[in-house]
């Protein structure tokens, strides 16, 4: 079910991205718009990235294996890291290209280049939401890298809408600084896909250094483990992010005096109560430690 609908995802954008490539490109062209043009490069990378997602999910929904006990959800984090350096690329790209323009003669945009702008935001906004939504439900990296690179095209489309209304002002009012608007826009494009990229780039970091979750998190599963009477101490708490899933390691202290299978039972009631509340949780590694209270303590000394 989950590649099911992370596949249907990945071919909406394709499609959708393909037909934005193409007309985003040729009326960027045919109506002088240097923001259009590169927002069109945009959507072409955005293609690329969403065949790469295609070829990864089913990897990444494949269960643990010898080779692979953890699973292979980190594909869907490497993938969201590939799309996050196309993004870097397209970004440095477009700089180049829009501080170029401002040594050439100026060539005021058509009315059609901002019309095919404010169509793109509109369509994006819509795919966004929609792959936000199924990325949160599923909790899926790829999806959300998808809906990443949606979101980049909107805030694209918006600057370049306004950088074409800019040019025509300037070259119906006279105002020659205006004319420069369509320029300055795809540089401000540039900035925008420098961003998500970036915030892409660092999310995935963090997940392949195997850093710790978020603290609100950690304290909402202290706060289950706690609620065991017979945990006398949590010593210590891990968990790392694994792509769709999450991974927790627990060491906790418990009565010396209690034999292997109450602890064993303990560990196992542990573990299905977070796997129970957080559907995300794939694993949970308890470790058992003797607890002794300060009196026994003093004593043994």
């Amino acid at each position: 079910m989950r590649e099911t609908v992370a596949r249907k995802i990945a071919w909406i954008s394709v499609w959708s991205n393909i037909l934005l490539t193409v007309g985003k490109m040729a009326i960027g062209w045919y109506a002088h718009s240097d923001a259009v043009f590169a927002d069109g490069i945009h959507s072409a990378a955005d293609v690329f990235a969403s065949i790469i997602v295609l070829l990864v999910i089913k990897i990444a929904n494949k269960p643990a294996d010898k080779e692979h006990p953890y699973g292979h959800g980190k594909a869907e984090v490497i993938v969201s890291g590939i799309i996050g350096i196309l993004l870097l690329f397209v970004a440095i790209y477009i700089v180049y290209e829009g501080i170029t323009g401002f040594f050439h003669p100026i060539e005021t945009p058509t009315i059609f280049a901002m019309w095919i702008a404010i169509f793109s935001f509109i369509f994006k906004e819509f795919l966004y939401r929609s792959s936000m939504k199924v990325a949160k439900a599923h909790n899926s990296k790829a999806i959300e890298a998808i809906a990443f690179d949606h979101k980049a095209d909107i805030v694209a489309s918006i600057a370049a809408a306004i950088g074409v209304i800019l040019s025509i002002l300037g070259d119906r009012l006279g105002i020659s600084i205006l004319l420069y608007g369509d320029k300055v826009a795809s540089i401000f494009v540039a900035y925008l896909i420098f961003k998500i990229a970036k915030e892409m780039l660092g999310e995935a970091f963090n997940i392949l250094l195997e850093r710790n979750i978020d603290g609100e998190t950690l304290k909402e599963y202290v706060s289950i483990i706690s609620g065991f009477k017979d945990v006398k101490r949590i010593d210590r708490i891990r968990a790392r992010d694994h792509g769709h899933y999450i991974l927790v390691d627990l060491r906790i202290s418990i009565d010396h005096g209690k034999s292997i299978k109450e602890g064993h039972d303990l560990a196992h009631e542990i573990k299905h109560s977070l796997m129970n509340k957080y559907d995300n949780i794939q694993e949970v590694l308890i470790h058992l430690n003797p607890y002794y209270s300060p009196e026994e303590e003093r004593k043994q000394d």
